[in-house]
């Protein structure tokens, strides 16, 4: 196994924009996950140097035209040379002893910068790492390098003005969503094994499910956080993994979590939601989230299709109030960051600095009032739908103006996502089709704490 992983890892045609670069990944290594290479490692049939060395041939390859990477570990093979000797004398440091893995250029890494997209960020090198980042280090992952993202990471395209514009490894000429796209972008096209991102809105579920990958949004409090960058959006962003198997998705999660994942039964209730109010969704994602409902009904859940039970108003009222006022308190607090930053967040930093405290609780009510209503999931075991309205846009522009022929704004795309973060509840993306050679992304959400009750299910949909 271990000479054909790295062949496939390591072969590198020419990359040229607009191709499909998965397609240049031969099938034992599009599919090779980190519990695969971990058994490898186990037997002596591969080594964490020769995997290393073959990822980092790939980057200088794809990168140049997926732009994935904002900034490359100057120390990933001799990471991998410590991880090489500890499982030569088989005591291999944790879990994921030796897997090489890409961090969202928002999460403290040491010896990196966490540039959020920002420049005046991208000089400043982190001293510590911040306790998700910490939790994989103590299990041994060996860090490549931080996943580009947009600038503080609050839309749902990735570009900044300081490292460019990242493409879809599907078609670069496309976006692979927002705002974890680099850390997407560089899983699936061979450019890391798995990847560490944050979800504020979406962030990890819409770029998972534009690159066909799995990606888990846990709730809010169930992994850890402290030593990282201020937060924009409240307490709505969480850390979560993403990557090519619902396997290492539980292997990941019990890194993060310090706790082993709890098998739970898999034949559920489950509310399908295939749209939010009067939301356009393109045609493509309706015919797979359709499928999806077929698919789950035969694995034996109990699939019951309607709409949202709640009011999604109050929350879509004040969503661009809330960035607008998180980024006033970020100028205040440090200033340098905000004159570094394109003029559009300096125009809405300044549109949320005079709000008055009356505004800010205001938000936070209707938040509470969401939490609320949807803390039990209305008697479901989980809900199901699309992580995306939209499917794949031009890279450079930050959203779709038009779906399925009618017109929406910034957030247009994103209206499956961003009440599962206010509300606080976890979620889970998985590959849900194709069309055109495009991935479709789907999610389940559950309850406050059923992070293993998604993450088994997602087994049996791997299955």
């Amino acid at each position: 196994m271990s000479d054909g992983i790295l062949r496939a890892i390591g072969s590198e045609p020419q990359a040229t924009p607009g191709e499909n670069l998965t397609a240049t990944l031969q099938p034992d290594s599009a599919s090779t996950d980190a519990t695969d290479l971990l058994t490898a490692f186990r037997a002596g049939q591969s080594d964490p140097v020769a995997v290393t060395e073959a990822h980092l041939t790939r980057i200088a390859r794809m990168n140049p035209v997926l732009n994935a990477y904002s900034t490359l570990a100057a120390d990933a093979v001799s990471q991998a040379e410590a991880s090489r000797k500890r499982w030569s004398e088989g005591a291999p440091k944790g879990p994921l002893d030796g897997i090489p893995i890409i961090l969202k250029d928002n999460l403290v890494s040491a010896g990196l910068p966490a540039a959020w997209g920002n420049a005046e960020l991208a000089r400043r090198m982190a001293s510590a790492d911040e306790l998700p980042v910490a939790a994989l280090r103590r299990a041994g992952a060996i860090f490549l390098g931080k996943g580009n993202t947009p600038e503080f990471a609050v839309e749902g395209y990735t570009g900044n003005l300081t490292f460019g514009v990242t493409g879809n490894p599907f078609n670069s000429e496309l976006t692979p969503g927002g705002s974890s796209g680099g850390v997407v972008a560089a899983v699936a096209s061979g450019m890391a094994v798995a990847g560490l991102a944050t979800d504020g809105g979406g962030s990890i579920r819409r770029p998972a499910g534009y690159t066909g990958l799995w990606g888990l949004k846990p709730g809010i409090g169930t992994v850890a956080r402290g030593g990282g960058l201020p937060q924009i959006l409240l307490d709505f962003e969480t850390v979560g993994p993403v990557t090519r198997s619902a396997r290492d998705l539980i292997l990941f999660h019990e890194v993060l979590t310090g706790r082993p994942h709890q098998a739970t039964p898999t034949a559920l209730r489950i509310l399908a939601v295939g749209q939010i109010e009067d939301a356009p969704c393109d045609p493509a994602i309706r015919a797979a989230f359709a499928a999806t409902i077929d698919r789950l009904r035969s694995l034996g859940c109990e699939v019951s299709e309607g709409p949202l039970p709640l009011d999604l108003g109050p929350l879509n009222a004040v969503w661009g109030r809330i960035v607008e006022i998180g980024l006033a308190h970020l100028a205040a607090t440090d200033p340098p960051v905000m004159a570094a930053a394109a003029r559009k967040y300096r125009d809405m930093a300044a549109k949320g600095a005079p709000a008055p405290a009356t505004e800010l609780f205001e938000a936070l009510t209707r938040v509470a009032a969401l939490r609320d209503a949807a803390r039990h999931l209305w008697g479901f075991d989980a809900v199901l739908l699309p992580t995306a309205a939209a499917m794949p846009w031009p890279a450079g522009a930050t959203h779709p103006d038009k779906i399925d022929g009618h017109d929406v704004g910034p957030r247009g795309h994103a209206v499956y996502t961003g009440w599962v973060n206010a509300a606080g509840l976890p979620g889970l993306a998985f590959p849900g089709g194709q069309s055109d050679g495009l991935p479709i992304g789907m999610q389940l959400i559950g309850p406050k704490g059923a992070e293993d009750r998604l993450l088994s299910l997602a087994l049996l949909l791997d299955g």
